[in-house]
């Protein structure tokens, strides 16, 4: 693991924010949860795999203009299917997707953005993955008009940098359509003074009360 010797006036606004929130971090099943309460009250929940130090799970947890608390959203990492039904259970959902549904993804790698689609059967030459002419999102069609969908990355929006085309690939197997965006630099180095960071951290490894998702 490289040594980064970097000072305050060096770190990124993303890093300086997490830097200065109020954190928390939990061991449990194999993954650094960490909770983040930032200055505006706002809530972050980063989970990252001990072994590979992947980002697994990332979500949020803003104010509501009246003051209340909105619900977790998801940016990083999959839905819990079981609160999912749980919550049709009690009524307090009205739909839930279709298993037989595209489901999109965001899993990353260390080097990579990486979203996975479940259930789209086609082969990988019906696909179009582009980057968007603003070079802000990128667009997944299909050849025959079955499959139409805009991704975003947010983290790219927060360091205010562009997308390129050439850092975009995709494959597909298993019914399963792969697009993995390179990380640029800026990104990785961001990622890896945060990582060295979180290790620091006194961590618990009881509980798991603050990242609950609700």
């Amino acid at each position: 693991m490289p040594t980064f010797n970097i000072t305050m006036s060096e770190l990124s606004p993303w890093v300086e924010t997490l830097k200065s929130a109020r954190k928390t971090a939990l061991i449990q099943d194999g993954r650094r949860k960490i909770h983040f309460t930032l200055s505006d009250g706002t809530e972050l929940c980063e989970e990252y795999e001990i072994k590979t130090n992947d980002l697994v799970v990332r979500k949020w947890r803003r104010k509501s203009t009246l003051g209340g608390v909105k619900a977790w959203e998801l940016e990083v990492g999959e839905s819990d299917l079981a609160s999912g039904m749980s919550a049709l259970s009690l009524g307090t959902q009205q739909l839930i997707e279709s298993n037989s549904n595209p489901v999109c993804i965001r899993r990353d790698t260390r080097r990579a953005f990486q979203w996975r689609i479940r259930n789209l059967p086609y082969p990988l030459t019906a696909y179009q993955v582009t980057v968007d002419d603003d070079k802000h999102g990128i667009t997944i069609r299909t050849s025959n008009k079955k499959y139409f969908k805009k991704l975003t990355i947010p983290d790219m929006e927060r360091s205010r940098l562009v997308l390129d085309s050439n850092s975009l690939t995709f494959a597909h197997a298993n019914n399963t359509l792969i697009v993995q965006y390179k990380k640029p630099k800026a990104i990785v180095d961001d990622q890896e003074v945060l990582l060295e960071e979180f290790k620091k951290m006194k961590s618990t490894k009881d509980g798991d009360v603050e990242c609950n998702q609700s």
